[in-house]
């Protein structure tokens, strides 16, 4: 069996940490969650306000280093699921690249709900801070973070696992 790179993109608060972790369970695969990555290592150190060149170079980094973890489990042969958000039609394109070049299966997964769902999803996260909790997404975060999003085309969507919910 061939190891798989599975990639999980869509909105914040879609599900796609919940879909990460539910696919990682039932498929027997590795997991990276880069809000995870982000919380652990610079979450003590976050500004307030969030800055965002602070935030996109320390995200580069963490990528970064997700991706050479990665890299080491798909040749020991173990699936890998990767959360890096991938917000832009760019980033899912450089990713695509990538595992072109190297001969990796790729399989994108596309997770994706309503914006008030969302919303209201992000707004429990915060006050609950569960399972899936790494940083707090705050009102204006979010906003900012919609603003950056470019949702995929339908022809980026071929061969893509779809998972829309409500």
């Amino acid at each position: 069996m061939t190891a798989t790179l599975n990639v999980i993109f869509g909105p914040c608060g879609a599900g796609k940490t919940t879909y990460a972790h539910t696919f990682a369970r039932r498929e027997k695969a590795v997991a990276f969650i880069l809000d995870d990555w982000m919380a652990r290592l610079f979450g003590p150190d976050m500004p307030e306000p969030l800055q965002y060149d602070w935030m996109v170079e320390r995200v580069g980094r963490c990528e970064g280093q997700i991706c050479a973890a990665a890299a080491g489990v798909l040749a020991a042969g173990t699936s890998v699921i990767l959360d890096i958000g991938l917000m832009r039609k760019a980033d899912r394109t450089r990713v695509r690249e990538i595992a072109e070049a190297t001969g990796l299966e790729l399989v994108f997964h596309f997770v994706d709900a309503p914006q008030e769902v969302r919303r209201a999803r992000v707004e429990g996260r915060n006050v609950v801070r569960g399972e899936n909790f790494a940083i707090e997404v705050s009102p204006d975060m979010f906003d900012f973070i919609e603003g950056v999003y470019e949702p995929p085309e339908p022809g980026e969507l071929a061969g893509t696992v779809i998972s829309v919910s409500d």
